[in-house]
């Protein structure tokens, strides 16, 4: 099986990224314009700092908390034609740390979207499946347009002015729209037909009336994927409790994996092949927590060239019968539209 709809190099449209902190100002580089840095400091407990080229630089977002969004002089100060810079801040460039960001490219610059009932403003790109999302609540069921021309599969949503506190809301297909989980906390997959409301279509996503999606006359940001054969996978599986663990099929080499347990509480696990070269891949960061980095064997898996097995029976990521719903993303397809076969590392 080949692909041949421009994503051999997944590198030109997502890339995890290491640096180490130096406390004055620095530039990241990469091969393409990312539109969202995730940054973690990987050694110490600064929240994880969510960043957007719609929203602009220095517009924070703190992933594992519910606070509102902030202006912080010194995080992220500019989105560069090859990468970011980061100024002085402890949370981006804390000297005698080293940090990871995960960077994906949207669309650039963003542009108004009247597909749905409420009107947003989107940065799209249809080849890699990404959106960034702003739209602005308004209480009442309502549609917003996304710009994908494709189903998303994930969408994970924040509002930008609760300043009382509100969750990332988090929906993802394998739950379906009517259930809900949190990117922010443990708390396992619950009913919800205020949330998300209805499944995703081409080109909107429906929100009910819940706060965290819809929340009259506050700013939201949106972050939407469609699933892309040999570059995005977002999915489920079901734990088997043992070392010898459950493996799942995503056709291509993973760079970056996010999961959760949903049929009860447990952290999103965060895995890539920049801090782990090689396997077993036992860094783990997670979502929910501020915490610096774990290296431990309790929840390790293996990247494959076709896909990752879970190493470990812990109850977090491989529990008997637990449920799991992940993301993942390339780090190389399979099989090449030149008919090259991945290897596995």
């Amino acid at each position: 099986m080949s692909y041949t709809n421009g994503l051999d190099k997944p590198t030109d449209y997502f890339e995890t990224k290491l640096y180490a902190g130096n406390d004055t100002g620095q530039s990241i580089t990469m091969d393409f314009a990312p539109d969202w840095v995730w940054i973690k400091d990987r050694g110490g407990t600064d929240p994880h700092g969510s960043y957007d080229s719609v929203r602009g630089s220095l517009k924070q977002l703190r992933v594992n908390l519910t606070n509102a969004e902030r202006t912080l002089a010194g995080s992220l100060t500019s989105f560069n034609s090859d990468g970011f810079t980061v100024g002085n801040d402890d949370g981006t460039n804390d000297i005698g740390h080293n940090f990871v960001s995960w960077n994906w490219l949207a669309g650039g610059t963003a542009s108004s979207n009247t597909n749905g009932s409420i009107t947003s403003t989107v940065s799209a790109n249809t080849t890699s499946g990404f959106s960034i999302v702003s739209y602005a609540g308004t209480g009442s069921n309502a549609t917003v347009g996304h710009g994908l021309g494709s189903v998303p599969s994930v969408i994970i949503a924040k509002d930008r002015d609760n300043t009382d506190g509100s969750n990332w809301e988090f929906y993802h297909a394998s739950l379906g729209a009517t259930n809900r989980v949190t990117l922010n906390n443990t708390s396992g997959s619950s009913s919800s037909s205020t949330a998300w409301v209805t499944t995703p279509t081409s080109s909107v996503f429906s929100i009910g009336t819940a706060t965290n999606v819809n929340n009259s006359g506050n700013d939201f940001i949106a972050y939407c994927f469609a699933e892309k054969k040999g570059f995005s996978k977002f999915g489920s599986y079901v734990g088997n409790g043992s070392s010898d663990g459950s493996y799942i099929h995503l056709g291509f080499s993973p760079s970056f994996v996010i999961r959760k347990r949903t049929d009860s509480a447990d952290s999103w696990q965060m895995h890539d092949n920049k801090r782990d070269t090689f396997n077993v891949t036992y860094h783990r960061l997670l979502a929910d927590d501020s915490g610096s980095e774990y290296t431990s064997t309790s929840n390790q898996l293996d990247f494959l060239s076709n896909g990752f097995k879970c190493r470990a029976s812990n109850g977090g990521a491989n529990g008997s019968g637990g449920s799991y719903i992940y993301m993942a993303f390339a780090e190389s397809p399979f099989v090449s539209s030149g008919g090259v076969p991945t290897t596995a590392r």
